[in-house]
Formats: C-alpha cells, sequence, structure tokens
C-alpha cells in the first residue's frame, strides 16, 4: 500500500465534507452513490429471506456446488442504507471464497428503532437454517452497524438455541454505542469521516433514550460473547472507531472465542469499500484475508467431518 495512494483518498474523503441533512436526504445521498455497484461477476436476484427483502447473489454459470452461504449485514449507522449497501462487499467476498451470498434488507430506524434490525439478522439465519442450510457452512459478515449487527445476531441466535455458523467477519464495527474508546478523541481530526458528534447523530435515532449499556445494544463492553463463532476484525488506524474494534476483540478473548484483530494503518472506515478500484491496493489484500479467513472457517468444519 503506497502512501500516495492513502493520501489521495483521504483527501477526496475530506473533500465531501461533513456529514449532514436529515434522515430522507442522507438515505437519498446513499442510494444514488450505490446505482452500480459491482457483483464481480456473479447473478443476482430479489428475493425474501426471514420475510425481508434480500439481494441473493450467485455463481454464473453455476458449475458445481458453492463451498458456503454468506450473509451479509450492511452499515449506514442502522438508519441508512439497504440491501443494496451491502451488495459490493458481499459479492466481492462470495467470489474470492466461492459462496452464495444474502445481502439483507433489515429494517431501520427512526422508523424501526432497536431491537427492530436485530430481529430481522435473527429471522434472516433462521432462514437459512430452515431451508436445510448447514451450519457448519455458514459464515456471517457485516461492516459498521451491519459489523455491529453480525455480533448481535450471533447472540441473538446463540441465546435462542441455534447452532452457530462457521465464523463471523467484521469490518470496521461500530459496537459502543457509549462512543467512550480513547479513538474518539485520539483519532479526531485524522478520521476524515466521521467524529464523535456524527455517532451520536446515528445512535439517537437508533437508540433514543435506551439503555447504551444494554448487552444486546453493545456488545462490546456488556454483550455475553461466550459461545459464538471464530471472528475476524479489520479496522484503520484512522477511524475514530478503532477502539470499538479492539474492545470487542478484547471482549471476544476474555470469552474463549478465536479472534483475529487486523489493524490496517493510514486508512479509514470501511476502506475493504474500495477494492476493485485501484485507489488503495490494501482494500483489495484486506478482502483476499478475510475470505481467506471465511474459507478456511468452512474448510476446518469439513475437513474435521462436522
Amino acid at each position: 500500500m503506497s502512501k500516495t495512494q492513502r493520501e489521495a483518498v483521504e483527501a477526496a474523503q475530506r473533500s465531501h465534507g461533513a456529514l449532514g441533512g436529515t434522515v430522507a436526504e442522507r438515505r437519498a445521498w446513499l442510494a444514488e452513490l450505490l446505482q452500480s455497484e459491482d457483483t464481480s461477476g456473479l447473478a443476482a436476484a430479489e428475493v425474501t429471506l426471514g420475510g425481508r427483502p434480500a439481494i441473493e447473489l450467485s455463481p454464473e454459470p453455476q458449475t458445481g456446488p458453492e463451498a458456503g452461504t454468506l450473509l451479509y449485514l450492511h452499515g449506514g449507522g442502522f438508519v441508512l442504507g439497504s440491501h443494496r449497501a451491502g451488495v459490493k462487499l458481499a459479492a466481492a467476498l462470495a467470489a474470492r471464497a466461492g459462496l452464495r451470498a444474502y445481502s439483507l434488507d433489515y429494517r431501520l430506524a427512526p422508523e424501526h428503532p432497536f431491537p427492530a434490525a436485530q430481529y430481522d439478522g435473527l429471522a434472516a439465519y433462521r432462514d437459512l437454517l430452515d431451508r436445510g442450510t448447514d451450519p457448519a457452512r455458514i459464515v456471517v459478515v457485516g461492516d459498521s452497524a451491519g459489523g455491529a449487527l453480525t455480533v448481535q445476531t450471533l447472540i441473538a441466535a446463540r441465546d435462542a438455541g441455534l447452532p452457530m455458523p462457521a465464523a463471523l467477519a467484521v469490518f470496521s464495527p461500530a459496537v459502543d454505542p457509549t462512543n467512550s474508546g480513547r479513538s474518539f478523541t485520539a483519532k479526531h481530526g485524522v478520521d476524515p469521516i466521521f467524529t464523535r458528534a456524527d455517532l451520536e447523530w446515528f445512535y439517537e435515532h437508533y437508540l433514543g433514550d435506551g439503555d447504551r449499556l444494554a448487552p444486546l445494544a453493545n456488545p462490546a463492553l456488556t454483550g455475553e460473547l461466550r459461545g459464538l463463532p471464530p471472528a475476524l476484525i479489520q479496522v484503520g488506524s484512522h477511524e475514530v472507531l478503532l477502539d470499538d474494534s479492539v474492545l470487542l476483540a478484547g471482549r471476544f478473548a476474555a470469552a474463549d472465542v478465536d479472534v483475529t484483530l487486523e489493524v490496517v494503518a493510514g486508512v479509514t472506515h470501511v476502506f475493504q469499500s474500495l477494492a476493485g478500484t485501484g485507489l488503495l491496493d490494501e482494500a483489495d489484500a484486506a478482502l483476499d484475508r478475510a475470505a481467506a479467513f471465511l474459507a478456511t472457517k468452512i474448510g476446518a468444519f469439513e475437513a474435521a467431518g462436522v
């Protein structure tokens, strides 16, 4: 990864100015941004999963059985985005690992505040199991708020007595609604995208006056993580959310969950989204590592005869 690439990406991000506008204006901006998402040569179809819209991504042409199934949960602060927001990263991972992927359109705040998104994530995972999908061949992935939802969904699945998937991976997860990490101060101004105030706006719409230390709402500080599958966390060093990832990794370790934390120097929030653009070599390398991690975890179950 070149210093020139990092500086160019960061300059472009700063040129966009501060995030602002109403919920409707921000949603419209994101929808326009995502009008032509790359599906990495996979066939895309609108389907329903757990009673919610989803985009199914599958190899085209189909040459044999997929290695497994990927459930992708998009970012957007629980307020913005849709199943289309997760298509690019879901497709990139699916193509690299030989997976069939589903990008889920979970309900958004403020119309559907916490815990509506968690109900939708759990319903989607349960639907995959009800269809006969082997949990040992399922992986769950999410970015930003979708990273938090990934962990929350699997906590809810475990508590419901459902079998765990082979692995989870999260990119720049926003998992501590108290915004108490030291990186909110240390990386203020270094992060070209977010400030503490930006994150507060999302959490106010998502949680309102609710308890920000509730275990399901705050997996980084109070959630019970024991029994969750092996986890990969990727985050950039230029993020105010850096400590969310560090805290989460520590909680996984304390709960005896295998965890890999990758802090990539000099990059920003969900930098993996730049994969395939030629703008940031480390974005492609990070997705290569994430896909290899997921494929290895599915393969480990298969090799053990589980």
